[in-house]
């Protein structure tokens, strides 16, 4: 049974991002349960997301559904928080069966010490982002924003998505501010001995690179993004293995 990890969907319920939602759907439905056990997201799955008592945005519900699927079929599903997501919780975990992290992890997964966690706030740059989040997680900010109407949370976050893209984002992954910051920081925790893999994502862009360990070698994995690049990570036998659209049925 291999593990699959993703990140970056980006899945977006406004009309200009039904194609991705459809993409994406395909691809968890495309998922063999009886090849699969594992399903490790890094982050970002939304573009926004947030959990209301009694409200499930209508345009994530193909994707849900999917979910839900995979994880009736025995499938099970990691979910590291990105900073498009660190509100997930109750619904993903009672109605999903979604195993939450809130923050990076260790764990043992095919004989192997895997460290992973979306990337954000990693940058040393980012004490701004990192002071936000801190704020934004308090239950208090959680709590005040249910007061505002869904349709209007939606459609806050979806501007406010487009024009944080339209800022950031390089035009070549490569020479995006989050790169080299996320490759130290997997060297680090490599050379440590703190893993023997470190995966990570948020960058956007892909990347399978090797590094000295106390024990020989180690892994540092990017699983880019899946939204455009519709990269991604199998996991099978102790093997790692980038897939990219060429390598995709």
């Amino acid at each position: 049974m291999n593990t699959i990890f993703i990140s970056d969907a980006h899945i977006n319920a406004a009309p200009d991002g039904r194609d991705n939602v459809q993409a994406f759907t395909a691809f968890l439905r495309g998922i063999d349960p009886s090849k699969t056990g594992r399903l490790i997201i890094l982050g970002d799955l939304f573009d926004f997301w947030y959990e209301y008592n009694h409200v499930v945005f209508s345009g994530y519900f193909d994707v849900l559904r999917a979910f839900a699927d995979l994880h009736d079929h025995g499938v099970e599903i990691l979910f590291a928080c990105g900073n498009h997501d660190f509100w997930a919780g109750r619904f993903m975990e009672r109605e999903l069966g979604f195993t939450i992290y809130q923050d990076p992890v260790t764990l043992e997964l095919d004989g192997l010490r895997i460290h992973f966690a979306h990337g954000d706030g990693i940058n040393p740059k980012d004490w701004v982002y990192r002071l936000f989040k801190r704020f934004a997680r308090l239950s208090i900010i959680i709590k005040a924003f249910a007061l505002i109407h869904p349709d209007w949370a939606m459609g806050i976050a979806q501007f406010v998505s487009r024009g944080s893209r339209k800022m950031f984002s390089p035009d070549d992954p490569s020479e995006g501010p989050e790169v080299i910051p996320l490759r130290n920081y997997a060297e680090k925790m490599l050379a440590s001995g703190q893993a023997d893999a470190v995966v990570l994502a948020h960058s956007h862009y892909p990347a399978h690179e090797e590094f000295l360990t106390p024990n020989g070698k180690g892994h540092y994995l990017n699983t880019g993004d899946w939204m455009q690049g519709r990269t991604y990570i199998i996991l099978e036998n102790g093997e790692f293995t980038l897939v990219r659209p060429e390598h995709m049925p």
